[in-house]
Protein backbone atom coordinates (compact mmCIF):
# COMPACT_ATOMS: atom_id res chain seq x y z
CA UNK A 1 0.00 0.00 0.00
CA UNK A 2 1.37 2.95 -1.27
CA UNK A 3 0.81 5.06 2.10
CA UNK A 4 -0.12 4.65 5.59
CA UNK A 5 -3.40 5.75 5.85
CA UNK A 6 -4.07 2.89 3.24
CA UNK A 7 -2.39 0.29 5.81
CA UNK A 8 -3.55 1.53 8.82
CA UNK A 9 -6.97 1.27 8.09
CA UNK A 10 -6.94 -1.94 6.65
CA UNK A 11 -5.05 -3.28 9.56
CA UNK A 12 -7.79 -1.83 12.08
CA UNK A 13 -10.80 -2.97 9.58
CA UNK A 14 -9.25 -6.38 9.55
CA UNK A 15 -8.66 -6.73 13.33
CA UNK A 16 -12.45 -5.36 13.73
CA UNK A 17 -13.75 -8.34 11.95
CA UNK A 18 -11.73 -10.74 14.17
CA UNK A 19 -8.18 -11.18 16.30
CA UNK A 20 -5.70 -12.73 14.09
CA UNK A 21 -1.98 -13.49 13.90
CA UNK A 22 0.59 -11.32 11.91
CA UNK A 23 0.67 -14.13 9.12
CA UNK A 24 -2.89 -14.09 8.58
CA UNK A 25 -3.05 -10.54 8.80
CA UNK A 26 -0.74 -10.19 5.67
CA UNK A 27 -2.47 -12.98 3.83
CA UNK A 28 -5.80 -11.09 4.41
CA UNK A 29 -4.09 -7.42 3.18
CA UNK A 30 -1.67 -8.57 0.26
CA UNK A 31 -5.31 -10.61 -0.93
CA UNK A 32 -6.88 -7.37 -1.13
CA UNK A 33 -4.60 -5.14 -2.63
CA UNK A 34 -1.36 -7.45 -2.75
CA UNK A 35 -2.10 -7.28 -6.72
CA UNK A 36 -1.54 -3.67 -7.01
CA UNK A 37 0.26 -2.64 -3.86
CA UNK A 38 2.47 -5.30 -2.52
CA UNK A 39 2.87 -4.74 1.58
CA UNK A 40 6.23 -5.87 3.28
CA UNK A 41 7.08 -7.05 6.28
CA UNK A 42 9.26 -3.46 6.59
CA UNK A 43 5.59 -2.15 6.20
CA UNK A 44 3.46 -4.37 7.93
CA UNK A 45 5.22 -4.82 10.94
CA UNK A 46 6.22 -1.11 11.82
CA UNK A 47 2.77 -0.20 10.56
CA UNK A 48 1.00 -2.15 13.59
CA UNK A 49 3.64 -1.43 16.31
CA UNK A 50 2.70 2.21 15.76
CA UNK A 51 -0.80 1.00 16.23
CA UNK A 52 0.32 -0.64 19.37
CA UNK A 53 2.31 2.37 20.52
CA UNK A 54 -1.20 4.79 20.07
CA UNK A 55 -2.94 1.89 22.04
CA UNK A 56 -5.41 1.00 19.26
CA UNK A 57 -4.02 -2.20 18.63
CA UNK A 58 -2.91 -5.35 21.53
CA UNK A 59 -0.97 -7.99 21.00
CA UNK A 60 -0.61 -11.33 23.23
CA UNK A 61 0.41 -14.36 22.95
CA UNK A 62 -1.10 -18.21 22.06
CA UNK A 63 -0.14 -21.23 21.50
CA UNK A 64 0.68 -22.29 18.29
CA UNK A 65 -0.80 -24.86 15.83
CA UNK A 66 2.25 -27.05 16.25
CA UNK A 67 4.12 -25.35 19.53
CA UNK A 68 5.66 -22.53 18.55
CA UNK A 69 3.59 -20.13 20.05
CA UNK A 70 2.36 -17.50 18.24
CA UNK A 71 1.91 -13.69 18.38
CA UNK A 72 -1.90 -12.68 18.34
CA UNK A 73 -3.56 -9.33 17.47
CA UNK A 74 -6.60 -7.38 18.66
CA UNK A 75 -8.26 -4.30 18.20
CA UNK A 76 -8.56 -2.42 21.42
CA UNK A 77 -11.89 -0.27 22.10
CA UNK A 78 -9.74 3.30 21.04
CA UNK A 79 -9.02 0.99 17.69
CA UNK A 80 -12.66 0.58 17.17
CA UNK A 81 -13.61 4.02 17.33
CA UNK A 82 -10.73 4.87 15.51
CA UNK A 83 -11.37 2.47 12.65
CA UNK A 84 -15.36 4.34 12.38
CA UNK A 85 -13.95 7.48 12.92
CA UNK A 86 -11.67 6.90 9.47
CA UNK A 87 -14.85 5.16 8.08
CA UNK A 88 -17.04 8.38 8.85
CA UNK A 89 -15.15 10.92 7.98
CA UNK A 90 -12.33 9.50 4.83
CA UNK A 91 -10.07 12.34 3.70
CA UNK A 92 -10.49 13.52 0.15
CA UNK A 93 -7.91 11.23 -0.96
CA UNK A 94 -9.19 8.87 0.42
CA UNK A 95 -12.57 9.68 -1.40
CA UNK A 96 -10.84 9.97 -4.47
CA UNK A 97 -8.30 7.96 -4.98
CA UNK A 98 -10.17 4.16 -6.30
CA UNK A 99 -7.56 1.71 -4.24
CA UNK A 100 -8.00 3.82 -0.69
CA UNK A 101 -11.84 4.77 -1.84
CA UNK A 102 -12.15 0.19 -2.29
CA UNK A 103 -10.40 -0.04 1.35
CA UNK A 104 -13.13 1.64 3.05
CA UNK A 105 -15.95 0.37 0.78
CA UNK A 106 -14.40 -3.02 2.62
CA UNK A 107 -14.96 -2.21 6.02
CA UNK A 108 -17.75 0.20 5.08
CA UNK A 109 -20.37 -2.14 6.53
CA UNK A 110 -18.90 -1.52 10.20
CA UNK A 111 -20.40 1.53 10.62
CA UNK A 112 -23.80 1.25 12.17
CA UNK A 113 -25.72 4.02 11.10
CA UNK A 114 -27.12 3.53 7.56
CA UNK A 115 -26.89 7.76 7.00
CA UNK A 116 -23.42 7.96 7.82
CA UNK A 117 -22.51 5.42 4.89
CA UNK A 118 -24.74 7.21 2.47
CA UNK A 119 -22.86 10.55 3.20
CA UNK A 120 -19.59 8.60 2.22
CA UNK A 121 -20.92 7.43 -0.61
CA UNK A 122 -22.71 10.26 -1.55
CA UNK A 123 -19.02 12.45 -1.45
CA UNK A 124 -17.42 9.04 -3.54
CA UNK A 125 -20.56 9.96 -6.06
CA UNK A 126 -20.21 14.06 -5.96
CA UNK A 127 -16.29 13.26 -6.82
CA UNK A 128 -16.84 10.73 -10.03
CA UNK A 129 -19.66 13.33 -10.98
CA UNK A 130 -17.09 16.47 -11.14
CA UNK A 131 -15.82 16.39 -15.03
CA UNK A 132 -12.10 15.37 -15.11
CA UNK A 133 -9.77 13.85 -17.68
CA UNK A 134 -6.64 12.59 -17.25
CA UNK A 135 -5.62 14.78 -19.98
CA UNK A 136 -6.05 18.64 -20.10
CA UNK A 137 -6.05 21.30 -22.68
CA UNK A 138 -6.48 24.56 -22.21
CA UNK A 139 -7.44 24.26 -18.77
CA UNK A 140 -10.67 21.52 -20.07
CA UNK A 141 -10.61 18.02 -19.78
CA UNK A 142 -10.07 16.20 -23.35
CA UNK A 143 -12.68 14.96 -24.28
CA UNK A 144 -12.46 10.81 -25.74
CA UNK A 145 -13.30 12.26 -29.35
CA UNK A 146 -10.82 14.51 -29.17
CA UNK A 147 -7.66 12.46 -28.04
CA UNK A 148 -5.17 11.41 -30.90
CA UNK A 149 -3.36 9.42 -29.63
CA UNK A 150 -5.15 5.81 -29.23
CA UNK A 151 -2.79 4.86 -25.99
CA UNK A 152 -4.66 7.73 -24.26
CA UNK A 153 -8.09 7.36 -25.62
CA UNK A 154 -8.43 4.02 -24.53
CA UNK A 155 -7.82 5.03 -20.71
CA UNK A 156 -10.42 7.57 -21.13
CA UNK A 157 -12.65 4.92 -22.55
CA UNK A 158 -11.69 2.25 -20.09
CA UNK A 159 -12.04 5.44 -17.03
CA UNK A 160 -14.89 6.60 -18.47
CA UNK A 161 -16.66 3.22 -18.41
CA UNK A 162 -15.47 2.19 -15.01
CA UNK A 163 -16.75 5.13 -13.90
CA UNK A 164 -20.01 5.07 -15.15
CA UNK A 165 -20.43 1.78 -13.85
CA UNK A 166 -19.55 2.55 -10.45
CA UNK A 167 -21.93 5.57 -10.49
CA UNK A 168 -24.55 3.33 -11.37
CA UNK A 169 -23.74 0.93 -8.13
CA UNK A 170 -23.22 4.24 -5.74
CA UNK A 171 -27.09 5.50 -7.31
CA UNK A 172 -28.72 1.95 -6.26
CA UNK A 173 -26.63 1.53 -2.94
CA UNK A 174 -27.89 5.05 -1.76
CA UNK A 175 -31.66 4.00 -3.15
CA UNK A 176 -31.38 1.30 -0.58
CA UNK A 177 -30.05 3.06 2.43
CA UNK A 178 -32.27 6.06 1.60
CA UNK A 179 -35.42 4.08 1.35
CA UNK A 180 -37.67 4.13 4.75
CA UNK A 181 -37.24 1.05 6.65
Amino acid sequence: MASGGDLTLTILGFLGERPMHGYELKARLSALTGHLRPISDGALYPAIARLESKGLVERHEEAGTHAARRQVLTLTPAGREELLRRLRDPGDLDISDQTRFFAILTFLSALPDPAERAEVLRRRLAFLEAPASFFYDRGAPVKIKDEPDPYRRGMLIVARASSQAEREWLRERLAELDAPR
